[in-house]
């Protein structure tokens, strides 16, 4: 308990899945929290609940995440840590995802963590260092051919983390960034891609990518662990960093039939 006692954090796309596993445990641990989303009811009833304050946000517009940045301080006089959550798939693989797919991929994942890493980095800097997790993906570090947009996106958030640990460091500000690298787990998101694999593609597709030898579905709170790891000070030599929380799927076979 209290592991965030005192410090202030920002969950994008915390209304379901894993960002309402992060905003639960992070609540339970003594954060004061603002968790945000486009799923307005889903979120305020969530913030509601754990006693939180919800704010809309699409995070591809730079502004809004301006605004929000600003009201979080004016709110409560410091930034502390960022969970940069908010996320989409769209199912396509290198030759037939479409161009409108590939952008709004890009602009959900990575123009997000561009802004968010932008705007919160003087901000805790100001209040004398503070954390950013960047949820990536497994998708980073192994192909993955029906998602192609994604593990693109996912792979130029791998970088960026690093980018900005980097220079974080180098500007000794105390700010540090890592990302959390999940297999799939027990989500929304994850649950609605079977239905997308089978309408785009047919079962047979669908059934190569379950013939895996072991059991890979974690469920969010494992991730929400690995997230409240980075958030507190237990943490606080940790910077640039890959967690990969898969239960060995990268070094095993993937989702290759064989």
């Amino acid at each position: 308990m209290d592991r965030l006692k005192g410090k202030v954090a920002i969950i994008t796309g915390a209304a379901m899945g894993l960002g309402e596993a992060d905003a639960r445990l992070f609540a339970g641990e003594g954060a004061e929290l603002i968790i945000t989303d486009i799923a307005d009811e889903q979120g305020q009833a969530l913030a509601e609940e754990l006693g939180c304050h919800f704010m809309h946000q699409d995070v591809r517009n730079e502004s809004r995440w301006t605004e929000v940045l600003n009201e979080t301080v004016e709110r409560f006089g410091r930034l502390d840590v960022l969970v940069n959550n908010a996320g989409v798939v769209r199912v396509g693989n290198p030759e037939d995802q479409t161009t409108e797919e590939y952008r709004f991929t890009m602009s959900v994942h990575v123009d997000s963590v561009f802004f968010g890493c932008k705007g919160a980095i003087p901000l805790m800097a100001a209040g004398g260092g503070g954390s950013i997790v960047n949820m990536c993906s497994l998708a980073a570090i192994q192909g993955e051919s029906y998602v192609a947009a994604y593990c693109m996106a996912k792979g130029a958030i791998d970088s960026y983390t690093r980018a900005v640990a980097v220079h974080c460091a180098q500007k000794k500000n105390g700010v540090r960034c890592n990302s959390i690298h999940p297999s799939g787990i027990d989500t929304p998101m994850v649950a609605s891609f079977g239905e997308s694999m089978l309408k785009k593609y047919g079962q047979e597709a669908l059934a190569a990518m379950s013939e895996v030898p072991v059991s890979k579905q974690g469920e969010a709170r494992d991730i929400a662990y690995a997230a409240l790891y980075l958030a507190s000070d237990e943490s606080k030599f940790v910077n640039g960093t890959r967690i990969v929380v898969d239960n060995s799927m990268s070094v095993t076979s993937g989702t290759v039939a064989e």
